[in-house]
């Protein structure tokens, strides 16, 4: 039986240890995915920020030119910026969406290691309790063993009646003793209790 409960144990060790390693694993993978398309994401909206503050600048400069030549050069630059700029919000809309579903995934992977890691301290308390139980039964069969060989206690219970038959014998012959007394004294006088 304890070899079959140490094999169950080691078995029991190395897949928790895999479990362990592999959670461990998918942790790091998906840190470095969020890490990934949060920057993407940053560099995305500077884009777009870069892109529309030139739109502004370029617009800024149409507005006081005066030449047709320049004015269709600058509208040129102007659509190119905007297409950019609304290029750049697409890209970091699609990079968020993206990052949804990994921070969905990085959290049960957190709480996947975090139950993994309880796991010792688990495994741990049932091993006290199958201890503490196992030291139960030693503990009652050792006081079995120690009380079948002592016959003490029957003693102590034999003590105790003729201490009280002895006591028994006193209250009776103060009774009489009262008595023998009140009938000395005559009916005259008795005593009130």
């Amino acid at each position: 039986m304890t070899k079959e409960l140490n094999d169950l144990e080691k078995d029991l060790q190395a897949t928790k240890r895999q479990f362990v390693s592999s959670a461990k694993k998918a942790k790091k993978e998906l840190d470095r995915q969020r890490k990934k398309l949060r920057t993407e994401v940053d560099r995305a909206t500077t884009r777009a920020k870069r892109a529309s503050e030139q739109v502004q600048k370029k617009t800024e400069r149409l507005a006081n030119t005066t030449g047709a030549k320049t004015k269709r050069e600058l509208r040129k630059h102007i659509t190119k910026l905007q297409k950019t700029c609304d290029q750049a919000r697409a890209d970091a809309a699609q990079f968020r969406t993206e990052l949804k579903p990994v921070m969905q995934d990085l959290s049960s992977a957190r709480g996947h290691l975090a139950h993994a890691l309880k796991l010792d301290t688990a495994m741990a308390n049932i091993k006290k309790e199958l201890e503490k139980r196992g030291a139960g039964k030693k503990k009652k069969k050792a006081a079995k063993k120690k009380t079948a060989g002592k016959k003490a206690p029957a003693k102590k219970t034999v003590k105790k009646k003729a201490v009280k038959k002895k006591a028994a014998k006193k209250k009776a012959a103060k009774k009489t003793t009262k008595k023998k007394t009140a009938s000395r004294k005559g009916p005259s006088r008795k005593k009130t209790a």
